[in-house]
């Protein structure tokens, strides 16, 4: 007689083992393909040195990589909707362990460039369909809490153990054998997921071509794409010029505007482990609205001369204020998902991370740095704060997706995720 609620329970509690075995794989996998991503700026020294590059030249290797990144997300999402997360993620990850070792015997400018053009195929393509995977494995109360887990592996990598990391191995084993062991996890991180990835019900599906066109018909998805540029300007022109802004401006050295940044990166770390799941209960919109503002002020801080005067003060803040990473999470895959049918989750995701990339990590840090050559490197940080409000001003218009606080979601999506 109690087969049925014992049985019930065995799952519930498969289903959570299921889960969190995913987050911590997924976790590792998309903190490894990020610090790959980051990689290039952090071994700059190294790589100027060695194949005698111009800064406009590291500028093109970032260059490349965001748009290529902006082009594989969109077509790899709309891909994996008709063919199944699987058959498009597991591939990738074998795929990138290549590229990266690649990119350790480049020995000229060009060689760097195509190397670098090809990661931001595949590392567009891993961060859609890792991201719809894991959304659509996740039951709706923990949707919000998974998803912002592994999106955290980003900040902890670009500000946290990942400048540390490449630059001791380049310092000891020359920066070539930093790509040969940052390429090496992905091949076990791939078999383990080709052991674990179960294909969510529901996510192979053949709609007609001219249907993903109509995912952004749907409003949220539209304005979750603004919203990504506003996010993504703020996260790449603050990391330009930030710290340039630190030492020129505020007079203060290189490893000291490294810890600010690096205190503040912790900050979105700890942000972003927690907010997307505070989300599932208290919803999308008032939890972007909150990091929307917080993080608008990160910007601002550096320019406060009390805080200037004591770089303590200008740490502490930018660790309780940067509330960025965690934007990422809700505009970039919760929000576009969960606002269209699970058939097109993979696309709509693609969409948003598609024009945010190309405005926000591509046009917005060249139309930076040219305002800051003219107005000054206070300019350049103001840019990043707009960023932020934007976020803001979208968040106030934006319709909550939340399963946690409708559940009649009347115009967005009908299906919940898929056990």
């Amino acid at each position: 007689m109690n087969s049925g609620p014992l049985s019930k329970r065995r799952l519930v509690v498969d289903q959570k083992r299921y889960e969190a075995r995913l987050v911590a794989i997924l976790f590792f996998v998309w903190g490894i393909a990020f610090l790959d991503r980051m990689s290039v700026l952090f071994l700059a020294p190294y790589l100027v040195h060695e194949l005698q590059l111009t800064n406009g030249q590291v500028g093109l290797l970032a260059s490349v990589l965001s748009v290529t990144w902006a082009f594989s997300g969109l077509l790899f999402g709309a891909v994996s909707d008709r063919v199944g997360r699987r058959r498009v993620l597991l591939p990738l990850l074998f795929v990138f362990s290549a590229i990266s070792w690649c990119t350790g015997i480049a020995r000229s400018f060009v060689q760097l460039l195509g190397i670098r053009g090809l990661m931001g195929v595949n590392e567009g393509a891993v961060f859609t369909t890792l991201t719809v995977a894991l959304e659509e494995s996740s039951v709706p109360e923990r949707r919000g809490r998974n998803v912002g887990i592994v999106v955290s592996a980003a900040a902890l990598v670009s500000s946290g153990i990942g400048p540390i990391f490449l630059t001791q191995v380049a310092q000891h084993f020359g920066w070539r054998s930093a790509f040969f062991l940052s390429g090496a996890p992905m091949l076990i991180l791939g078999l383990l997921l080709w052991r674990y990835l179960k294909e969510p019900s529901g996510s192979i599906s053949h709609p007609p071509l001219r249907e993903y066109l109509t995912v952004l018909r749907y409003p949220n998805v539209a304005l979750a794409c603004v919203a990504a540029c506003g996010f993504m300007t703020w996260l790449w022109v603050m990391g330009a010029f930030a710290p340039l802004y630190i030492t020129q401006v505020a007079n203060k050295t290189t490893t000291m505007a490294g810890l600010i940044i690096g205190a503040g990166g912790m900050g979105g770390f700890l942000w972003a482990f927690l907010v997307p799941g505070w989300s599932d209960h208290l919803g999308r919109k008032p939890m972007l609205i909150a990091m929307a503002l917080l993080s608008a002020v990160v910007p601002l801080t550096f320019q406060i001369n009390l805080l200037q005067q004591h770089p303590w003060m200008m740490a502490l803040a930018g660790f309780v204020a940067n509330g960025g990473q965690p934007i990422a999470a809700l505009v970039l895959v919760l929000i576009p998902a969960e606002s269209v049918p699970a058939k097109l989750a993979g696309t709509a995701i693609g969409f948003a991370a598609f024009v945010g990339e190309i405005v926000g990590g591509t046009i917005a840090p060249a139309v930076s740095g040219v305002v800051g050559d003219r107005y000054g490197l206070a300019a350049p940080l103001w840019i990043a704060a707009a960023g932020g409000l934007l976020v803001f001003v979208i968040a106030l218009v934006l319709k909550e997706t939340s399963p946690g606080k409708r559940n009649v979601l009347g115009g967005l999506r009908h299906e919940s995720a898929a056990v």
